[in-house]
């Protein structure tokens, strides 16, 4: 097994998946565009804020993620053909970090946000905090789904890591 190859694919998976975010970022400004153009009653207008900043944010953790792990791919190469054992090593400390924000940031502080904007919806009426309460939870959504499916990526590749360690 080449350990190269493998950080390699697994770089190039999150290229594929973080384009998501921006796909989702871009779906949430056009609708607060839609709100922003069509929204005649109280609760539509008050979607309009709350959706461009849920498309702004989506759009900056996109790119942001895109363009760190595009450059990882010509890092790795350079790292692992200066020292494979190094590159490995910090390979593996890199994912255990990385696994344990996603376990602190997106698998529990994320259902706490959900669980406190739910609470807002039920218990605040003015039209704004339910349109920001709806949209938060909207785009926690997202980050669970596209986080989800990277935490087992990053996962897989933190075994591959260890099997090639030994």
């Amino acid at each position: 097994m080449n350990i190269l190859n493998t950080a390699t694919d697994w770089a190039k998976a999150e290229l594929f998946s973080t384009p998501f975010f921006i796909l989702f970022g871009v779906a949430f400004m056009a609708a607060s565009l839609g709100f922003w153009q069509l929204g005649k009653t109280v609760i539509a207008r008050a979607y309009i804020v709350p959706t461009l900043v849920a498309g702004g944010l989506l759009l900056i953790i996109g790119l942001g993620l895109f363009f760190t792990n595009k450059a990882r791919i010509t890092e790795f190469e350079i790292a692992y053909n200066k020292n494979k054992s190094e590159f490995i090593k910090s390979e593996i400390e890199r994912s255990e970090s990385t696994l344990k924000e996603y376990n602190t940031v997106v698998f529990k502080a994320i259902p706490i946000i959900i669980i406190v904007a739910a609470l807002f919806i039920i218990f605040i009426d003015k039209p704004i905090w339910r349109a920001i309460s709806i949209t938060t939870i909207a785009m926690m959504i997202v980050i669970l789904l596209v986080d989800g499916t990277a935490y087992a990526r990053i996962k897989n590749y933190k075994e591959q890591l260890e099997l090639q360690n030994k």
